[in-house]
């Protein structure tokens, strides 16, 4: 039997969306959660709610916890940061690429802000080209466990005053999908909204800023 010609056409349209559906998702991002089991993540630019263990675009959520959501993607594992910059997943050599380079877009006032870690604790930063050292608060570094009462006491200049520091190494500061291992601090009393990121990591890299996105280009 001849089967007619719209039978054909429909079947070909059916095939070409299957294959389009099918498609592994290429870039994936964690903007947020919707309590402790749902995960808000930005796939190929699209925003899907996406809950532990379920997949969605080939994006499987293995876990959901403090700022950090594990997917996997491919047979490979990923973990995202919230508010990081997309990273490609699924490639071996996009994941390099993305390992060497942050993108941040300017937020309210202009500023550049992004989530991270240090030493593994999750912790939100500020770019800052005037500050010499990451620096960071006091009650901050004690939430993160940070041993800084070991470092080098200084005494450096604030908007209140001249004040008692401490100087000390990160063993890890990340951002996104790049780390930077041994980077020197200053922990400074008081309470400040964000951890500056300044000089001693921002001099690893090269810095391109067009319009409302600074690049940071990981140098060694």
């Amino acid at each position: 039997m001849k089967l007619p010609a719209r039978f054909w056409a429909g079947l070909i349209a059916g095939l070409l969306v299957g294959s389009v559906a099918a498609q592994p998702a290429s870039t994936v991002s964690f903007n947020g959660s919707l309590g402790a089991k749902t995960a808000l993540l930005l796939i190929d630019g699209e925003a899907r709610t996406v809950a532990v263990g379920a997949t969605v675009r080939g994006v499987r959520l293995l876990s959901l916890d403090d700022g950090r959501a594990e997917i996997e993607l491919g047979g490979r594992r990923q973990t995202l940061l919230m508010g990081a910059s997309p990273g490609r997943v699924g490639d071996t050599g996009a994941a390099a690429a993305a390992g060497r380079k942050i993108i941040i877009s300017a937020g309210s006032g202009g500023h550049f802000t992004s989530s991270g870690t240090i030493n593994g604790k999750t912790t939100q930063f500020l770019v800052d080209t005037g500050a010499t050292a990451i620096s960071i608060s006091q009650a901050e570094a004690e939430r993160m466990g940070l041993n800084f009462s070991a470092g080098r006491s200084i005494m450096t200049q604030t908007a209140n005053g001249v004040v008692q520091a401490h100087m000390m190494q990160l063993g890890s500061v990340r951002v996104g999908d790049v780390e930077v291992r041994n980077v020197e601090a200053i922990v400074i009393p008081g309470q400040m909204s964000h951890v500056l990121l300044g000089n001693s990591f921002l001099t690893r890299f090269q810095m391109q800023r067009h319009n409302d996105v600074l690049t940071l280009d990981l140098r060694y």
